[in-house]
This record gives structure tokens, C-alpha cells and sequence, in this order.
């Protein structure tokens, strides 16, 4: 990756709808690379009308999750140190224990385990706050600060509070920020293996037991790229504060910055690494900081937004499961995507 330091052009991207950029990537070792499954379908194939066979690697929504992840610290259980002042909704167990937050949550601030539960602190914040949005068109400005407020990075990768009780369920921001990974001109690399029973090997295989013998199927590509959209025109509709506004591309730009040099490990048999560095197609000639760089510039405008979050950053409800709040987290989860689904 670059280590080229320069300041970022906000001036450029007052005037441009979108930013694209795409790095070319290659698998770590080897050759083969084990692409995204999906339940009933598998890895997802298709060709291109010149007959090119293509694979889609990774889709948009396990890359939004691991942007996501980029700024966690699994092992602090909080935000990098960096990024610590954004906010986000913790959840707490009744026993005082962490159990989840809106950043590591698929459906982020519409996760069942802030809004269904029996403590309905964070969802009269929002009903209150969204007091206004139920009838007629909705407030798109007004939506974009309310989630704000609560964690910015909803706003950097959508939600949809799809709650009839919050302006009717139509309270929904698209993602501003993309992506996806496909491969060019694929082939099917095809091996299997068996898990071997060294004590009976002959044994009833339904219950776990015995030699059981299986198929792989992996792919090679003549070319591997990773593709990402930050939509500009969209985060101008919101009419945010310009420092929020900056804080929102300096911090999606530092996630697929980050993404690219720590996150490309999608799966055992998935570990990719970025050939040259990632490059803008759109606007012509616009230059990208470097990962360290656009970490402090996040940090700063972190602190420079604190009016417009909430205070405490951290907004804590805690977890104590209805019978219907119950059912519908174990139906939610149900519904998750393979690699890691989640609402625009």
C-alpha cells in the first residue's frame, strides 16, 4: 500500500456524485480461492454476454460488515482507540455482561436486541425524536441527524427501523458506502477429503460417526477485484453539518482502507492481499490518502462533531427478552445471509 501522506481533497468532492475506486486483489497463497455461499444456492456464477465466466467472491452485504469490523477492537470489546467518542448503542445483559452493539449488529440500530426487548429506553428516544416523520413524505434530512446522533456508522451503511410504530415502518437510509469483490474468467478447482473415524470407521455417518468422504469445489481467476462506491450526492441530501459531512467520508474512506490491509482474510480458504494499491476511477485524477492519515483526520472530526452526538457517546439498553422479541431474534437470525447479511 502507499505511504504517501497528503491531506484529503474535500474541496474535488463537493462537485462529484460519486467516488469509485478498485484494487486488484490476489489470493495470499497459492492459487485457489474459496468464494462467498449462499443458503440454496451455493457460490454465485454467472457469465457476461461475451461469455467471460465470472464469481462474485464477496457480496455488498458481508463487505459492509467487514468495513464495520474494521473499526472494532474485538479484544477491548469497544471501538479502536482511534475512533473511541463515535457513537453507537452497547447492549447489556441483565447480569451486567456485554451481549451485543449497533456496529457488530447485522441490522445495525434495527437490531432485534435494541428494540425488542423489554427495555424500550432506546426505542422512546428514537419514537420521540422521530415525532414529526409519521405522516407524509419523510423528513430524509431529519432522519439522516436522528441516526447520526446514535451511530454515524448506520448512516455510512444504511437502515431501515422497519418498526410500525416509528413513522409507520418507512424510516430507511440507503447504504452511502458500497462494495463488492468479483472474479474474472473463473474455473472450478475441484478436491474433496474424508473425515476419518480412526475408532470405527463403518460407523452410522447420520450420527456423526464413521469415514465420511466429501467434494470441494474452489475456483481459480485470471483476475480477483474488489470494488467500492461512496455516494456523494446522496450524503449531500442529508444537509448535514460540513464536519459531519467530512467525518462521514473520512471515515468510510479509512474503512476500505483498513478493509483492504487487515480485513482481506474473508475465509479459511479465502486470504486475499491487494496487488499495487487501490485506485480511484471516478473522479479522473483524485489522489486518496493513506490509511494513517485518514485515520486522524476521522479522529479529529470525531471530536469536532461532538455536539452532534449523543451524550454519552455509548447509549446502553439492556437485553430482557419478551416472548415475542424472542421469537422474532431467533426468525432474524434465521434469515441472515451466509456470509453475513444485513439491512440497507
Amino acid at each position: 500500500m502507499s505511504t504517501a501522506t497528503h491531506t484529503l481533497d474535500y474541496q474535488t468532492l463537493q462537485t462529484t456524485p460519486r467516488l469509485l475506486m478498485e484494487a486488484k486483489l490476489k489470493p495470499l497463497q497459492g492459487h485457489r480461492l474459496q468464494p462467498t455461499g449462499f443458503p440454496d444456492l451455493g457460490p454465485a456464477r454467472y457469465t457476461l454476454p461475451d461469455g467471460t465466466e465470472m464469481l462474485l467472491v464477496e457480496s455488498a452485504q458481508s463487505v459492509a460488515n467487514r468495513m464495520e469490523l474494521a473499526c472494532w477492537d474485538e479484544a477491548a470489546g469497544d471501538l479502536i482507540s482511534e475512533l473511541r467518542g463515535l457513537p453507537y448503542i452497547r447492549v447489556k445483559k441483565s447480569e451486567n455482561g456485554v451481549l451485543t452493539n449497533s456496529i457488530l449488529e447485522a441490522h445495525r440500530i434495527n437490531s432485534p436486541y435494541i428494540l425488542e426487548g423489554q427495555d424500550k429506553s432506546v426505542f422512546d428516544k428514537l419514537k420521540q425524536e422521530a415525532a414529526g416523520l409519521e405522516t407524509g413524505p419523510v423528513d430524509i434530512r431529519a432522519l439522516a441527524r436522528l441516526v447520526l446522533k446514535y451511530d454515524p456508522n448506520a448512516v455510512i451503511h444504511g437502515v431501515f427501523l422497519a418498526k410500525s410504530d416509528l413513522a409507520g415502518g418507512r424510516l430507511r437510509l440507503p447504504r452511502l458506502l458500497s462494495g463488492f469483490i468479483e472474479a474474472t474468467d473463473v474455473r472450478p478447482a475441484e478436491s474433496g477429503g474424508v473425515k476419518n473415524d480412526r475408532v470405527d470407521p463403518s460407523g452410522d455417518t447420520k450420527q456423526g460417526f464413521g469415514n465420511v468422504p466429501f467434494h470441494r469445489t474452489e475456483f481459480v481467476a485470471k483476475d480477483i477485484t474488489a470494488y467500492f462506491n461512496l455516494d456523494l450526492a446522496l450524503l449531500r441530501g442529508y444537509g448535514l453539518p460540513e464536519k459531519a459531512t467530512k467525518l462521514l467520508i473520512a471515515l468510510s474512506l479509512f474503512k476500505i482502507r483498513r478493509f483492504l490491509s487487515a480485513g482481506l482474510r474473508l475465509r479459511t480458504a479465502c486470504d486475499l492481499e491487494v496487488i499495487g494499491d487501490l485506485t480511484v476511477t471516478r473522479p479522473e485524477k483524485f489522489s486518496l490518502p493513506d490509511e494513517i492519515t485518514l485515520l486522524k483526520e476521522s479522529q479529529q472530526l470525531i471530536a469536532d462533531c461532538k455536539p452532534f452526538f449523543a451524550a454519552p457517546p455509548i447509549t446502553e439498553v439492556e437485553w430482557r427478552p419478551t416472548k415475542k422479541s424472542a421469537k422474532k431474534a431467533e426468525a432474524d437470525e434465521k434469515e441472515t445471509e451466509e456470509d453475513g447479511g444485513e439491512d440497507e
